[in-house]
């Protein structure tokens, strides 16, 4: 996305700036602290951080748009002449849109759910005046192809959950762009993505800073991202701006120790990436059962009715077979929709195939039904994307990782109790987490707690569905190390979802891609990413972000080897 820089002055001037939240009557909490920072036309400049360093806050206070209890205490926000901080909302409405456009960070809970999508982006253009009714619907058809979904005419006409997370983001997208704003602050506006579909987008932002001089604020914490597409790069940690430069002068040779962390952390940035742990030998004799093996599986969605048209049908699954070897990694990757997701719920028998078969251990579990298919369930768990999400906020910890012990008769209150101790040592948690609540933990906290909890009835397999992409780098990379660990000490097999082909390096045994619901290549990690033969596996490893730090691997190694003999990684 680098571009030239263009204009006589910055577009964006930020100064000084101090946002706080309100806790009770006189007490603030600091969340921004003395930050300056500017953004020129034409210019990418990327502000990255782990969560909680300030970055959203630092975004959602240019636009106006902090959540309840965020304060401005200090500092001027002047985009293109007008000052925003402490702004009218009706100047910030006038501002909002055709002057800067945001890309929130999460579509699931941006997006209206009771209206179907097309109307959305439609919405934006009519209430800026760049479109009547009848020409807003096409319009709206045109940006959403545009922002990279695919089969927009369709997606147009669905509602929100019946996209996947990476659509629906690619909705937002649209709705920012629409209006073709001055200023695109976009908040992590390619995390849900698939490499392949972040590389069409990020190609579209730099389409426009080429061609209209928009100038973007990208906030990320794929430093890989920040390197290929930035001008320049701001790193924040603790609600200030601790280093800034160019991607050469940043990522090559950081001054700063939280920076140089940062880059030892990132998946993208590995010159060589570490290798899988090694499985244990086979002894002689037969080839081990696969824990897990699927055979020809199908899976077919209804589509939406539409005028003229009968039912109509998306094939989400189309003749997938693989298998998952006893302590091993197989790792299934591919754009968002490719199936995957799916896959994985065929797997666990939480969806029921069209055709073909799923069986574990060798057994046949395609139809079973009642005390069979419970069985089975405490032989094969599963770890969400979203940790968040997937733990009930009312449960302490202890409740959450003892929950499966309980619904499969387990133990006893005492030996439960001791099981969830073991596991969070398992799992590099003190005790002392045992009554916190999900809302009381980090986000690498509660991934954690999510693993302790799918280990509790000691399953064969573990089913990983993006277990990292919504963790900062260093929190990934943690967690990354602790599967690979327990794995090595557990003997479990994974069935690893991911879109992220840096951190499937690092982790696999074995790979398959998937493209339309079909696997399109497998065989062994070294074989399917070191010398790919499918034209669509050599497409995803060249969209990998961090091309710029492949580049120039060997300023990126010596400065890993300077930090880590700082003490740093």
């Amino acid at each position: 996305m680098t571009s030239s820089v263009t204009g006589t002055g910055p577009l964006l001037r930020i100064e000084g700036l101090d946002v706080a939240y309100r806790q009770g009557r006189d007490r603030w909490l600091p969340a921004v602290r003395g930050v300056d920072l500017t953004v020129s036309p034409g210019e990418v400049v990327a502000l990255v951080g782990e969560s909680g360093s300030g970055k959203s806050t630092t975004a959602h206070a240019v636009v106006g748009l902090l959540p309840p209890g965020g304060v401005v205490r200090a500092g001027r926000i002047t985009f293109a002449g007008t000052e925003l901080a402490g702004a009218s909302e009706r100047v910030l409405r006038g501002v909002r849109g055709t002057g800067i456009g945001l890309v929130p960070q999460d579509p699931a809970v941006s997006l209206n759910p009771v209206q179907r999508v097309g109307a959305q982006v439609a919405e934006v253009l009519r209430l800026h005046g760049l479109a009547d009714r009848r020409s807003a619907a096409v319009r709206a058809v045109e940006e959403l192809d545009r922002a990279g979904l695919p089969d927009a005419a369709v997606r147009a006409r669905q509602y929100p959950h019946e996209l996947s997370g990476g659509m629906r983001q690619r909705v937002l997208i649209a709705i920012a762009l629409a209006a073709r704003p001055r200023l695109l602050v976009a908040d992590e506006p390619t995390s849900a993505l698939d490499v392949t579909v972040q590389r069409q987008i990020l190609d579209h932002l730099a389409a426009l800073v080429a061609d209209l001089g928009t100038a973007v604020l990208l906030i990320t914490h794929d430093l890989g991202v920040a390197g290929d597409r930035a001008d320049r790069i701001a790193v924040m940690s603790r609600g200030g701006i601790v280093e800034s430069g160019t991607p050469s002068a940043l990522l090559g040779a950081p001054s700063h120790a939280y920076t140089r962390a940062l880059v030892a952390a990132a998946p993208s940035l590995q010159v060589t990436q570490p290798p899988p742990p090694p499985s244990p030998p086979s002894p002689m004799g037969p080839a081990p059962v696969p824990v897990l093996a699927l055979r020809d599986l199908v899976k077919d969605y209804p589509l939406p009715r539409t005028a003229g048209d009968g039912p109509r049908a998306v094939r989400a699954v189309d003749g997938v077979s693989l298998q998952v070897l006893p302590g091993r990694t197989y790792a299934l990757v591919g754009e968002s929709g490719s199936g995957k997701s799916t896959t994985a719920r065929l797997a666990l028998r939480l969806l029921e195939p069209t055709s073909g078969q799923v069986s574990v251990d060798g057994e046949d579990v395609t139809h079973a039904r009642g005390e069979p298919l419970r069985a089975l369930r405490r032989r094969m768990q599963l770890v969400y994307q979203n940790p968040y999400a997937s733990l009930d906020p009312r449960f302490d910890v202890e409740a959450l990782v003892t929950e499966p012990l309980r619904a499969f008769g387990i133990g006893d209150r005492t030996a439960r109790r001791a099981r969830a101790v073991e596991l969070l040592d398992r799992v590099a948690l003190p005790s002392s987490v045992l009554h916190r609540r999900p809302r009381e933990l980090s986000g690498g906290q509660r991934q954690r707690v999510a693993i302790a909890r799918a280990l509790a009835p000691s399953p064969d397999l573990v089913v990983c569905d993006e277990p990292v992409s919504a963790l900062d780098v260093s929190v990934q990379a943690q967690v990354l190390d602790l599967l690979r660990r327990l794995q090595a000490d557990l003997g479990v097999a994974y069935l690893f979802i991911s879109h992220d082909l840096a951190v499937v390096r690092s982790v696999a045994h074995d790979v398959g891609v998937m493209r339309a619901g079909r696997i399109v290549e497998s065989g062994p990690a070294e074989q399917v990413l070191g010398d790919p033969q499918h034209e669509y596996t050599r497409t995803l490893l060249d969209a990998v972000p961090g091309g710029w730090s492949r580049a120039e691997g060997l300023v990126i190694g010596e400065a890993r080897k300077r930090s880590a003999a700082a003490g740093h990684v």
